[in-house]
């Protein structure tokens, strides 16, 4: 398909800073996907470049419908890395939506108002909590759900309805809820060879010209590319 802005890129590729990078046969732009990194601006979220979300219906706020219980106020972050695919639905259950669950009721009595005293937390709000991070190239199948402090690895594919805890292995597919590991996409000498050649870190040109490489199975091109 043609694509609409940032046609200043190799290949008429779009910028990182586009919103919408997709061009319908129309001419007009596909406003349910955007590229996030353009889409997004909050304080507590960090996006790679070309990692995008793809949806039934545009957003308003896509910072609000992927993470909705992420406040500008939350001590929490959520990572996402470079070149992530978020379909439809996924959404990252953050560290502040949690109840306090180590005394004898979760009921979260300080949001409705009541007395406190001024730099004392009230006792029924719990601390804070880890970030969620996302790491390059991760593909998150419609309605999965992350929990707060899941770390995933670059690579890893997380099905569709998967609901995710916890650290999940490079290259690693997920699936379920809780979701598990089905198997790993490749052998560990390959997943080791691909993180150290990180192909996205590399400037968009030259990923776009080894794009046959990257989506193939093609690793000593990639390494000739990385050493190059």
């Amino acid at each position: 398909m043609k694509r609409k802005g940032g046609l200043d890129m190799p290949g008429d590729f779009p910028r990182p800073d586009t919103r919408h990078p997709v061009c319908l046969p129309d001419g007009t732009a596909h406003e349910s996907t955007v590229f996030l990194r353009a889409a997004i601006r909050h304080p507590r979220i960090e996006v790679g470049d070309y990692s995008y979300a793809s949806a039934d219906s545009p957003s308003a706020d896509w910072a609000e419908r992927l993470a909705p219980y992420l406040y500008d106020f939350s001590p929490e972050r959520l990572i996402i890395g470079k070149y992530c695919q978020i379909a439809h639905g996924v959404e990252f259950i953050t560290a502040s939506a949690n109840h306090r669950r180590d005394g004898f009721s979760t009921f979260p009595f300080a949001i409705f108002g009541g007395a406190a005293t001024e730099g004392v937390p009230r006792p029924s709000m719990p601390g804070p909590g880890p970030d969620t991070v996302v790491g390059h190239d991760v593909w998150l199948g419609r309605n999965a759900r992350v929990l707060a402090g899941a770390r995933i690895g670059s690579g890893a594919i997380i099905g569709a309805g998967a609901v995710v805890t916890g650290e999940v292995p490079p290259y690693a597919v997920m699936a379920g809820n809780p979701a598990r590991c089905i198997r790993r996409r490749f052998g560990a000498p390959t997943i080791d060879r691909l993180l150290k050649i990180a192909w996205w870190d590399w400037p968009v040109d030259r990923v776009l010209a080894h794009e046959a490489a990257i989506c193939g199975f093609d690793l000593p091109t990639l390494e000739r590319a990385a050493a190059g």
